[in-house]
């Protein structure tokens, strides 16, 4: 079934709409619909946004089994502040991590981009492709400011490889915005932000940035120019994205 007509003209819909406009259309045009959590900054406004909207709305999230204790106490607070969001945990196939630990070592991703690569696809590409799986459409905390590969994204985009919608209600945010509505609503979020983290990640690949850095420069830090781990690329390479 080919949806990029639907997808076009929902975006063309869309396009200058407040985050819960978005999420509010979605929400009402799709049944199977979730939200993709990392606890940062932005999943947590979302989170708010969504409670505001669907109590019981559906997010999951990527234990990758290497988080740091900041992101769990943030799960939590979380869980007690909206306890009828349907949260999902998904975590790695044992049967994949522990071969690849035992052969390539436990740090294995500070060796090559390669090894990065197969780290990041075992502990989060193939858990979200079994979290998307059966979904008509998926939520994501993405912002244009954030990379400049994600600069010409628009509030819905085609995820091509799973044929469903992708909505990123916060695309034409900035940092500040998102920042103001977590003050203003008092919406828990992860203390490590207050420790320079802007961008949040598996603790071993995620550093604190320096004044003047860009937001995401603690994100595998030691391959300089990369920048995204795999859950928004599709299988030829390029960013997931609506085509056209």
């Amino acid at each position: 079934m080919n949806l990029q007509p639907d997808i076009d003209r929902a975006a063309t819909q869309l396009r200058g709409k407040t985050p819960q406009e978005v999420l509010t259309w979605a929400l009402g045009n799709y049944e199977k619909i979730s939200l993709a959590s990392s606890f940062g900054a932005e999943d947590v406004t979302l989170i708010d946004m969504i409670a505001k909207i669907k109590p019981d709305a559906h997010v999951f999230t990527l234990d990758t089994g290497r988080l740091n204790a900041e992101t769990y106490d943030v799960i939590a607070k979380v869980q007690q502040k909206y306890p009828q969001l349907n949260l999902r945990i998904m975590f790695p196939q044992a049967e994949a991590v522990e071969p690849m630990v035992s052969a390539k070592g436990i740090n294995l991703f500070y060796d090559s981009v390669e090894n990065r690569k197969q780290c990041c696809y075992i502990r989060k590409v193939e858990p979200l492709g079994r979290a998307t799986k059966g979904l008509d459409a998926w939520i994501t905390g993405l912002r244009r400011d954030q990379t400049a590969n994600r600069s010409t994204m628009e509030a819905v985009e085609l995820d091509s490889d799973r044929n469903i919608a992708k909505i990123n209600p916060l695309i034409d945010w900035t940092n500040e915005d998102v920042w103001q509505y977590i003050h203003q609503n008092e919406v828990p979020y992860n203390a490590l932000h207050d420790q320079n983290f802007p961008s949040i990640g598996c603790a071993p690949c995620t550093r604190a940035v320096e004044a003047g850095e860009d937001l995401r420069a603690g994100r595998w830090w030691w391959e300089m120019s990369n920048q995204e781990c795999g859950l928004h690329v599709s299988s030829d390479g390029t960013l997931v994205r609506a085509k056209g």
